[in-house]
């Protein structure tokens, strides 16, 4: 997937002649729970759509908001922003209750400079979120999580940050972890490269786990994916894959990695991206029915990735379209309770995993401190 890049790109979507049939086929009438005749209109669908999207919101495995905003001298998120693809407004359309904020670093980082951009995005965030106390709520656990929904506020699940922000260093993963970090790329270090996890990258895994900061291995290595999935006593996430079988993008998983994340009950989190996934809405259902089939149900999710200077399907343009997406699947017959867990159930299962195993292992293990010269033989 393309990095972020300085100058963002308005909203780009394709496949402008691509629209939701007039007249789709049959749903079972075994669908769902009392949602009427077995036969709906376009319109019919999207209604059911927003009707079960009010009970079961999005949770957005990756927003590159906080990167789209540093360019941006004033927004007043609560009013809307056309100039990005998220705004409170449009995440409410689109019954969006969670979003993963990605801590994008900029490209070739050095020295001290890693840690310092990390800073300066969890300062950014921070700074949003406290701008916009009645929209967003920075979550830090999976009961938070439901709380902030509750209380009807968006959470903000911070991460996924690079690996890079580590410098080496299991220290400053603990620091960022008590800043509220929660999810971590293992992609693009020399402990997570194409020969898998060296020794201390299986100590980063470990430490993660004690911490309850998620891996994941979105554009690593088959045998990273394989190592860390082997590894992780909680289950790992791919914030931004989809099916390799259907489009050949290097960050799409093999159908055999596919087996495995979901053996693993980790969860595949499909982007919205014309790049990873095609043009248009079907194109997307397509990727999701695959996930599904080889992975199971409870292995796939969503990621909008807006605003992160990606092209986007036509009809996700922004962050409100979530709903044309449900109504596809809808027509193609997915049940209510497969998108329960598409949209929300698996993200909420993955936080729970990660938050229980860490406090256990809290009980077992000590932090780790491995020396520098102690990287590759622990």
């Amino acid at each position: 997937m393309a990095d972020l890049q300085d100058d963002i790109p308005t909203t780009t979507e394709v496949g402008e002649d691509d629209v939701l049939p007039d007249a789709p086929p049959p749903v079972p009438a075994s669908f769902g729970r009392g949602y009427g005749p077995a036969e709906d209109s376009a319109a019919d669908l999207l209604a059911r759509a927003h009707s079960l999207l009010g009970e079961h919101p999005v949770a957005d495995g990756y927003s590159g908001l906080p990167w789209a905003l540093r360019h941006m001298p004033w927004y007043d998120l609560e009013l809307g922003e056309t100039a990005v693809d998220t705004d409170l407004p449009r995440l409410r359309e689109g019954h969006v209750g969670a979003l993963f904020w990605s801590l994008h670093l900029p490209d070739g980082p050095d020295g001290g400079c890693a840690v310092a951009a990390a800073l300066e995005q969890l300062d950014l965030v921070r700074t949003v979120i406290e701008a916009h106390p009645e929209g967003l709520r920075l979550v830090r656990t999976a009961g938070q999580v439901i709380d902030a929904r509750n209380r009807g506020r968006v959470a903000v699940v911070l991460g996924p940050a690079p690996g890079a922000a580590l410098e080496e260093s299991l220290g400053i993963l603990r620091v960022l972890r008590d800043l509220g970090l929660r999810v971590l790329t293992l992609a693009g270090t020399a402990w997570a490269g194409e020969a898998g996890l060296t020794r201390f990258g299986e100590e980063v895994v470990r430490e993660m786990n004690r911490l309850g900061v998620l891996a994941d291995v979105t554009g690593a290595s088959p045998a990273t994916v394989e190592r860390t999935v082997a590894l992780s006593k909680t289950p790992v996430l791919c914030t931004r894959s989809a099916a390799r079988a259907l489009r050949p993008h290097p960050a799409n998983l093999p159908d055999e990695l596919l087996v495995a994340l979901g053996a693993a009950k980790g969860l595949c989190m499909v982007p919205l991206t014309a790049e990873q996934t095609g043009p248009t809405v079907p194109d997307v259902a397509d990727h999701l029915d695959h996930v599904r089939d080889v992975a199971g149900p409870e292995c796939v999710g969503l990621s909008g990735t807006y605003d992160s200077g990606v092209v986007h399907p036509r009809d996700l343009a922004d962050a409100s379209r979530y709903p044309h997406l449900i109504a596809e699947l809808l027509r193609r017959g997915w049940s209510e309770t497969e998108l329960a867990l598409l949209t929300w159930g698996n993200v909420q299962r993955v936080l729970r995993s990660a938050d229980f195993t860490a406090r256990a292992a809290q009980h077992r293990r000590d932090a780790s401190t491995p020396r520098p010269g102690d990287r590759d033989g622990l």
